[in-house]
Formats: structure tokens, sequence, C-alpha cells
């Protein structure tokens, strides 16, 4: 099985590509980026779902206390309980992935 590298997309890439495709600067675009976050973060902790079409849906899942083990010590302890951010990729999403 034949291992790649792949490299990572940061945000500055995004902005670049923006600025290419649009011809506004990176500076707004970066602002921009920040402002779409920013809305995603805050709907979120208000607990909004949020559904992009052809991209996906981003929901807060909350996960209770539970007992965990450490493997090397066989040690348990609690994990608290805590919200994490769930992404589900919609179906058009994975189909563009799958068919590239």
């Amino acid at each position: 099985m034949e291992n790649k590298i792949r490299d990572n997309l940061i945000k500055e890439d995004i902005c670049a590509e923006i600025n290419l495709k649009y011809g506004i600067s990176k500076n707004y675009a970066n602002e921009f980026i920040d402002q779409v976050i920013l809305i995603i973060i805050k709907s979120l902790q208000t607990n909004k779902n949020i559904h992009i079409k052809n991209f996906g849906s981003f929901k807060v899942v909350n996960k209770k206390e539970r007992i965990g083990r450490n493997p090397k010590n066989k040690k348990t302890y609690t994990i608290s309980k805590r919200n994490i951010v769930s992404f589900k990729p919609s179906l058009s999403f994975k189909n563009k992935i799958n068919n590239a």
C-alpha cells in the first residue's frame, strides 16, 4: 500500500484562492473567513445546528460522564461530561470527495 504525504490547507491558502478568484484583498478575505467562523461558533454555543447545503451539518453533542481506563497502568478514571462538535458531511460532499 502506497503512503501519500498530504499537504495541509491553511486559512491563508484559502484567502489566497479567494483573492485570485474574486479579486478581493487577502486581508478582507481573512476577515470574512473569521466572521463566518465566529458565526458558526456563536450558533453552536446557543445550541443551534448549522446546515450548509452541499457541504454538511454541524451540531453540538453532549457526552455523558463515564469511566475510562488507562491501558498502560490499568487505573480507572472518571471522564467528565462535555460538549463536542459533530460534523456530518452531506451526500453531495461525500460524492465529490469519492469521485475526485
